[in-house]
């Protein structure tokens, strides 16, 4: 369950997607299969190839790209998700949520 970003951010995140560039999106998140993730970070990219390319950079298969929504992504969490978002200079899409 996603919660804690408001409607405009998603539909930024979305058009941003949609647009194939790179878009991060944070949020809280419930999930009981990850019972110490309290935050997930979603990077999405319409363009499968950019979204691959963007990944290997940080050895995320692509076979872990989510696109059941329509909006293909990578879901950052826990630690990988602080690695990544810090080489990415988005920790202020983190702090938000500690």
């Amino acid at each position: 369950m996603a919660f804690g970003i408001k409607r405009k951010e998603l539909e930024n995140w979305k058009r941003v997607v949609e647009e194939g560039e790179i878009a991060f999106l944070t949020h809280y998140w419930l999930d009981d299969r990850f019972p110490n993730a309290k935050t997930v970070t979603k990077v999405g990219c319409s363009n499968i190839e950019h979204l691959i390319a963007w990944g290997e950079k940080y050895n995320l298969p692509k076979k872990a790209i989510d696109n059941r929504s329509g909006y293909p992504h990578f879901d950052l969490l826990g630690e990988k998700q602080i690695e990544i978002m810090t080489k990415e200079n988005r920790l202020d899409q983190l702090k938000r949520f500690t």
